[in-house]
């Protein structure tokens, strides 16, 4: 297992992870692992169900017996079906974040969530996007980064992402809402959001997608650049 290459992006919401992620895994031909979708389909399932997400074992039950798939539909984000339904647009909402958020604070959920993310490490390698692929699931990956960017860029970019998709949102609402996330997920108890000590820090604020790319391919030797060969 420690022989398949490993490349962790961690970062606040917003910061571009699964946009540079993917993007990522794409160039090198590697797997894509979204844990933050993984977090918030369960955060969706729950409701779905009716399931209190104060109460860490009912939270910790509904994951386990919720099934989770990735679907690649041509080009672009990938499809998420939660327990046979496409949940991709109910994903994006904020409330689902705000769910994520929740339970990702229960340490039952998290290690009810550990072995699944687990399994997708698999050969070429895997590029996996969360908040701490690099501390909790994955410390023994080789390559580790930590991608972030001020707060007011991160509002702006949500804000224009939410816009596109028809859905009206408040800009002061959302860099409240990111703030108050931020706060909560840098001191919760369990896998804190923060860089891994071995983890290359990016701030992507003011800076073109292209040149955040490189950057984070950078932390990578030249030969593990290279594309995958058909």
């Amino acid at each position: 297992m420690p022989r398949i290459p490993i490349l962790t992006i961690d970062g606040p919401s917003g910061s571009g992870k699964g946009t540079i992620s993917r993007a990522v895994a794409e160039r090198l031909g590697w797997h894509y692992l979204d844990s933050g979708a993984i977090y918030r389909a369960v955060g969706l399932a729950a409701a779905w169900e009716g399931v209190d997400l104060s109460d860490p074992e009912a939270v910790a039950q509904c994951a386990a017996r919720t099934e989770i798939r990735f679907e690649t539909q041509g080009s672009g984000e990938p499809h998420v079906i939660v327990n046979g339904k496409d949940a991709t647009r109910q994903l994006r909402m904020e409330t689902a974040g705000a769910a994520a958020s929740a339970i990702a604070a229960h340490p039952p959920v998290r290690a009810a969530l550990v072995e699944l993310q687990h399994r997708f490490r698999r050969l070429p390698g895997l590029v996996a996007d969360g908040r701490d692929m690099g501390t909790v699931i994955f410390p023994d990956a080789p390559y580790k980064v930590f991608l972030t960017a001020s707060a007011e860029e991160r509002a702006k970019r949500r804000h224009k992402q939410l816009k596109e998709k028809g859905v009206s949102v408040n800009l002061d609402s959302l860099l409240h809402e990111i703030a108050a996330r931020d706060e909560r997920d840098a001191g919760r108890a369990v896998a804190p959001l923060k860089p891994a000590d071995d983890a290359v820090v990016v701030d992507s604020t003011g800076t073109p997608i292209t040149e955040v790319i490189e950057r984070v391919l950078s932390v990578l030797p030249e030969k593990s650049r290279q594309p995958r060969q058909a």
